[in-house]
C-alpha cells in the first residue's frame, strides 16, 4: 500500500494515477486523508494525556509526602478524568489506523512517470522484439500436434478435477520437466536462492503481495483451514521475509522457485483458453527480488533480460512489451510483459510479466531493512514469470514442429530430453 504521508504529500498524483489506471472514483484518497487526520489527533490526544497524566501522578505523590492531602485530592480527580480519556483513546486510536489502514489496501500503486498512459492493450509499447516467426500456412497449432501424439489428455483431467485441469503424458510430461530445470539452473547461474515454497497460503500472506483486496475471484479458496491455493509463488516466496528487517549487507536478495499455480480465470472463453492457452492449474518457475530503494529501476531491467535470455536460449520469437497504465495490475509501478509467437495460431501469447512495486507490497508486508544509520526503511519487491510454462510448451512446439507433426528439441534441452525429437509419424 502507499505511504499515507505520500499521499498526503502528492494527493493530486495519487488521485491521477488511479484514474490512469482505470479507476473513475477517486475518493478513497479523501477518505484516507479524512481518516489520517482523525487518527493524528487522536495519536496527539493519546501522547499530550499521557504526559500529563505523569506529571500531575508527580504532584499527587510529592504533595502526599507533604501532607497537602486536600489539594492533592483535586489532582487525583484530574487524573482519574484523563485515565477514563486515556482507556477510551486507547480503544479508538488502533480502531482508527485499522480502519485508515482498510482504505489505503483499496488505493492501487501510482505509476512510474517513464509508464505510458494508455486505457487498452493497444495503448502498450513495444519495447523490444527478437527472432524470426514461422508463417507458413501448414503450421498446426500445439493442440492438434498434441492430439496426434496423445500428449494431453484434456477429457480425463476434466473427469479428474474439471476444465482446465489437463494431464501432461509421456514425452510432454519429460518436456514440461526439462524447462523447469532449464529454467531453475539458470536462474541459480544468474545468483538467484532456489527455493520450494508452500503450495497455499494464508490471507495475511494473499494481502502482503496485494491479491486481497483485488484478486479474490482468481483464487481458489480452501475456507475449513483458512487458506488459498496459490496463483503465482510470488505470494509465497516474497512473504518469506514478511516482519522482518533485513541488514544493508544481506541486499539485494534473489529468490527463485518452481509451483504449479492455480487460478479460476472466470470469464475465460473461445481461442483463448484452447488447448495450453490458458489453464486452472498451470506450472511457473518465479524470480522475485527485494532490493534497495535506489536498485529497483536496474533491478527492473535485469529482471526483464533474464526472461528474455532463456527464450532467446530456446530459440523461440517473442517481444517485450512496456505496459501501459491501464493495463497494468493494482500493485505494479512498472511492468514489462513478454510474449511469444504462437506459428500455429498466429497470435501473440504472454509468457512472463516482469514487475517493479516500489515499496507498496513491503509496506503491507512490514518488509524492511536497516540503513548504515541504523534507521529502518521500506525495502522494494520485485518478480517476474521466468517462465509460465503452458504458453512456452504451446510455442515450442508450434515452432519446432516437422511437416509430419512430430516436433525438434530445442538445442539447450536436448541432454535433458536425452533425444533430438518428440513425436511418432
Amino acid at each position: 500500500m502507499l505511504d499515507i504521508t505520500y499521499i498526503r504529500e502528492n494527493t493530486d498524483a495519487v488521485k491521477q494515477g488511479m484514474i490512469h489506471k482505470g479507476e473513475k472514483d477517486t475518493s478513497l484518497v479523501d477518505q484516507a486523508l479524512v481518516l489520517d487526520a482523525k487518527w493524528r489527533d487522536g495519536v496527539t490526544r493519546l501522547d499530550r494525556s499521557r504526559s500529563e497524566l505523569n506529571q500531575i501522578s508527580g504532584q499527587v505523590g510529592a504533595m502526599m509526602k507533604s501532607g497537602r492531602k486536600e489539594e492533592a485530592q483535586t489532582l487525583i480527580q484530574q487524573t482519574q478524568t484523563l485515565k477514563e480519556e486515556i482507556k477510551e483513546l486507547d480503544k479508538s486510536v488502533p480502531e482508527l489506523r485499522n480502519e485508515l489502514d482498510q482504505v489505503l489496501y483499496q488505493i492501487p500503486n501510482v505509476p512510474d512517470p517513464s509508464v505510458p498512459v494508455g486505457s487498452t492493450p493497444d495503448d502498450n509499447v513495444i519495447h523490444s522484439e527478437w527472432g524470426s516467426p514461422r508463417h507458413e500456412d501448414h503450421l498446426k497449432p500445439h493442440w492438434e500436434l498434441a492430439e496426434q501424439n496423445h500428449w494431453l489428455d484434456f477429457q480425463r483431467g476434466v473427469k479428474v478435477a474439471g476444465a482446465g485441469f489437463p494431464f501432461y503424458v509421456g514425452e510432454m510430461a519429460r518436456l514440461q520437466r526439462s524447462l523447469i530445470s532449464f529454467f531453475l539452473d539458470s536462474a541459480v547461474d544468474a545468483g538467484y536462492t532456489e527455493l520450494q515454497a508452500p503450495l497455499f497460503v494464508n490471507e495475511d500472506s494473499a494481502r502482503g503481495t496485494g491479491q486481497i483486496p483485488d484478486k479474490e475471484d482468481m483464487m481458489y479458496v480452501i475456507p475449513k483451514d483458512g487458506f488459498f491455493a496459490i496463483p503465482t509463488a510470488e505470494v509465497p516466496v516474497t512473504n518469506f521475509h514478511r516482519d522482518e528487517i533485513l541488514e544493508i549487507d544481506q541486499l539485494p536478495v534473489f529468490y527463485a522457485a518452481h509451483t504449479p499455480c492455480w487460478r479460476r480465470e472466470a470469464g475465460s472463453y473461445g481461442k483463448d483458453v484452447k488447448g495450453l492457452n490458458r489453464l486452472h492449474q498451470f506450472d511457473k518457475v518465479e524470480l522475485v527480488k527485494m532490493v534497495h530503494p535506489d536498485q529497483s529501476d536496474e533491478e527492473l531491467e535485469s529482471l526483464r533480460e533474464h526472461a528474455e535470455s532463456l527464450l532467446k536460449a530456446l530459440k523461440i520469437p517473442f517481444r517485450t512489451l512496456l505496459m501501459c497504465t491501464g493495463d497494468m495490475g493494482f500493485t505494479q509501478t512498472k511492468k514489462y510483459d513478454l510474449e511469444v509467437w504462437s506459428s500455429g495460431q498466429k497470435r501473440w501469447l504472454e509468457v512472463s510479466s516482469c514487475s517493479n512495486f516500489g515499496s507498496f507490497q513491503a509496506r503491507r508486508m512490514k518488509l524492511r531493512y536497516r540503513t548504515e544509520s541504523g534507521k529502518t526503511e521500506m525495502l522494494h519487491t520485485l518478480n517476474g514469470s521466468g517462465l509460465a510454462l503452458p504458453r512456452v510448451m504451446a510455442a515450442l512446439l508450434e515452432q519446432y514442429q516437422r511437416p509430419d507433426g512430430r516436433v525438434d528439441v530445442p538445442e539447450v534441452l536436448k541432454s535433458r530430453m536425452g533425444t533430438d525429437i518428440i513425436g511418432s509419424v
